[in-house]
């Protein structure tokens, strides 16, 4: 409202209710009316601050004045006043803002007394009733005694509470159900407002004022109003959770009031958030199975071994016995030596042998896991952690959980997440990537590597304090070269094995064979001689294996930036190599381990060739 034609006090005495006009500048009284200085019982009202009248709602008075800014007007009944000698005064304000041409703003607000109003209320009821006589008021009386008579028992006997309030939002009634389920007797609720005894607050405890509750929309708007999740207050101060449905009732089609009937819904909603619980536990189990299942289906399609240990040399034997030791203990384990010597063979014979075996033993080649995907691989993530990250994933570390974390390689591990492994691997906790939640984990450790740590300590790329955690137990795996009396039995092993797989007639091995397996230096350990193996097993003529090894120093002849040879040069090494092989055998030529089986030719063929050549078989230097 403009106020270019009227002065701020005649605007304030212009009020029949008593009237104060506040500068919303400072919060200050710029005009008040006589009736403003009765009620408030101050003749100085003007130039006082408006707050100190109140008791303690500053935060509802910024409530309404923000709402008056909004709306341009408002009300509110949430404010009670303190006279100069104070006496406490319940009031209802209306407010409406107002402009003044010098760009201040004010705020008019006219208050009623609420006491006051009731009693006029009253007095004229009372009026009202006299007025109508004594047959009015009997029939009033009978109304609300014969609604009480016939429906006490059907109320009382309804397991669902029920109260009825009336238009001033007091109770009128509650049943037994109602009395048992919130605490609150017949005494304690009769007469009373019902929202500010039960309903006064949310169940985070946040304020719930009566113009925001749907039961009172039901006798305000006339409408019935559900309500499925909102929190009734027990006597005791507890929070009950409830659903309720709120319906207006009438006498003679006249609005009097509404009836509530609501359920304690506490055991229900605990039940349904336990299940929600046990599902995403479920959940949770069903992932971290599909992700055991899809991992346990890679390692049974991976080319490693998983067979027992064979051999009988001291080196095998004595691993053998260091197994047996430690495999009971829960200790984490070390596993030293070159590629191909058996260290995810030896990993696996302790698991199988320990208290987890029931659980599976994980392995992470660290070594084939790219730096940027590391952490990911082994603590899991969940969707939209980063940028790719659809869908949440189980880590290895959790898939581990109750049995064996194999850390194959971990010289590989990226100097950055050494630190978090080890706190990891310490505390038995981790986070997903992404996630915020510790997830515990019980698992056991065995690592390994081929290169020499504390050579990497040295170079500053493996952390100490995780070396030290890691090798509490070591075990060393001695390369093949060093036990070449294993070969014999190696070879039969892994023979039986390919001629299975491959679905192979098994082929004989020969003396021959064996001589130069075990005058093979092995660069390869173990894999390389597998691999030997089940190549001979292809290659196989006659019944009999046939190898294809590599020279002495482990490359095979290729001519790849060497020069040329001549057809002289050629025949010479022909010659050579037929010498060489005739020294081997004794100067036997043909039958089993002799030079034509060794040279994986025809006896016809190599009879041949030394007729041509003019070599001595007596003397074939």
């Amino acid at each position: 409202m403009e106020l270019s034609a009227l002065k701020i006090d005649d605007l304030a005495n212009a009020s029949v209710l008593p009237s104060i006009i506040l500068n919303t500048q400072n919060g200050l009284i710029a005009a008040a009316n006589p009736q403003a200085t009765i009620l408030l019982e101050d003749e100085t009202l003007i130039g006082k601050n408006f707050a100190l009248f109140l008791k303690g709602n500053l935060p509802e008075l910024i409530v309404f004045t923000e709402s008056v800014d909004y709306y341009g007007e408002a009300w509110t009944r949430d404010l009670t006043f303190l006279s100069v000698h104070g006496k406490e005064i319940s009031v209802e304000l209306h407010g409406r803002l107002l402009t003044h041409p010098s760009t201040s703003s004010f705020l008019q607000i006219q208050i009623i007394d609420i006491s006051a109003y009731d009693a006029r209320t009253d007095a004229i009821s009372t009026n009202d009733l006299h007025a109508k006589g004594l047959m009015e008021w009997k029939r009033a009386r009978a109304f609300f005694a014969e609604m009480e008579n016939e429906n006490r028992l059907i109320l009382d006997a309804a397991g669902e509470g029920i109260y009825g309030i009336n238009l001033e939002g007091k109770a009128t009634f509650v049943n037994n159900a109602a009395q048992e389920l919130l605490g609150w007797t017949e005494e304690d609720v009769l007469g009373q407002d019902i929202h500010a005894l039960i309903h006064h607050h949310h169940a985070d405890g946040t304020s719930y004022p009566s113009r925001d509750c749907p039961i009172y929309h039901s006798f305000r708007n006339e409408q019935v109003n559900r309500v499925e999740n909102e929190a009734f207050w027990h006597k005791d101060g507890r929070a009950i959770e409830v659903e309720y449905t709120s319906t207006p009732i009438y006498d003679q089609q006249i609005l009097a009031g509404a009836v509530v009937i609501f359920r304690d819904i506490s055991e229900r909603r605990e039940n349904e958030r336990k299940l929600h619980q046990a599902m995403q536990q479920i959940d949770a189990l069903r992932e971290r199975l599909e992700q055991e299942n899809e991992y346990l289906q890679e390692e049974i399609q991976s080319v490693r071994s998983h067979f027992d240990l064979v051999g009988s040399s001291p080196a095998i034997l004595r691993t053998l016995a260091q197994i047996d030791i430690v495999a009971k203990t829960e200790s984490n384990v070390f596993i030293m030596g070159e590629g191909g010597t058996g260290k995810a063979l030896v990993a696996s014979a302790i698991h199988k042998s320990s208290l987890r075996a029931k659980r599976p033993i994980i392995h992470i080649n660290c070594a084939g896991i790219s730096p940027s995907s590391f952490e990911s691989e082994l603590f899991g993530h969940v969707r939209g952690a980063f940028q790719g990250a659809l869908h949440d994933r189980t880590g290895k570390l959790e898939i581990a959980n109750g049995g064996t974390l194999f850390l194959d390689e971990v010289s590989e591990i990226p100097i950055e997440l050494q630190g978090k492994i080890l706190k990891t691997l310490q505390e038995q906790s981790f986070e997903r990537l992404g996630a915020n939640r510790p997830n515990k984990v019980n698992l056991r450790v065995i690592a390994s590597s081929s290169m020499d740590l504390a050579q990497c300590i040295k170079q500053g790329t493996f952390r100490e304090d995780l070396y030290f955690y890691l090798n509490v137990f070591p075990i060393e795996c001695h390369p093949l070269r060093e036990r070449t009396s294993d070969i014999p039995e190696l070879t039969q092993h892994f023979l039986k094995l390919a001629c299975v797989r491959l679905n192979l007639e098994r082929p004989t091995i020969t003396k021959a064979n064996i001589r130069q397996l075990i005058e093979y230096h092995w660069p390869g350990n173990v894999r390389e001689l597998q691999n030997v193996i089940e190549r001979g097993a292809i290659l196989a003529r006659g019944g009999k294996l046939v190898l294809d090894l590599q020279n002495k120093r482990g490359a095979r002849l290729d001519t790849g930036d060497k020069p040329i040879l001549t057809e002289h040069q050629l025949t010479e090494l022909q010659i050579q190599n037929i010498v060489n092989c005739l020294k081997q055998t004794g100067g036997r030529v043909s039958g089993e381990n002799g030079a034509a089986q060794m040279m994986g030719i025809k006896p016809t063929t190599l009879f041949s060739r030394i007729k041509k050549f003019g070599i001595s078989i007596d003397s074939p230097d």
